[in-house]
């Protein structure tokens, strides 16, 4: 699992952001960085909805030092396109279907019970301008969300 001081592992996936475009991380960092991946389990269910609309309501933090939050999810572009509308989120959504980047920061998790596999942990990384990882918070609880004064703290700083 990527920590504190590594570089990101990069990426190319599918962004929701209203259409559907192509999200490159190390094409994002010199316009976006420092970015907050904000990877959660899946769309439409309830703490990952109240993850994802805390963020929207804090997104002010964010811009006001120049920052871009991405939320992360196995739900495909078109799902998460709509979950973006029915909560009025403004940023983008990048769409993990295929298990890479999951699986590239080492943050899946099963829930053998449900039968469902490979979705990401709840998890935070900050990436500054350079691509390096300047935070990283991961739960193994799905219950629990991140400490978001904790990650605009880290935000700032990396700015």
């Amino acid at each position: 699992m990527p920590e504190t001081g590594d570089i990101a592992p990069d990426f190319t996936a599918p962004l929701a952001n209203g259409d559907v475009d192509s999200f490159t991380l190390s094409d994002r960092l010199e316009e976006d960085a420092p970015i907050v991946l904000a990877f959660f389990p899946g769309a439409f269910t309830g703490v990952c909805t109240d993850e994802m609309c805390t963020f929207q309501a804090r997104i002010s933090a964010f811009d006001d030092v120049g920052a871009s939050v991405y939320g992360i999810s196995r739900d495909s572009p078109f799902a998460l396109n709509e979950f973006r509308e029915q909560n009025d989120l403004e940023f983008g959504l990048v769409s993990d279907l295929n298990e890479q980047i999951i699986d590239e920061y080492d943050v899946a998790m099963d829930f053998d019970d449900l039968g469902v596999y490979g979705v990401a942990k709840r998890s935070v990384f900050v990436v500054d301008a350079d691509g390096e990882i300047t935070y990283a918070w991961v739960s193994d609880d799905p219950g629990v969300e991140p400490e978001y004064a904790e990650v605009e703290a880290a935000v700032e700083d990396a700015a």
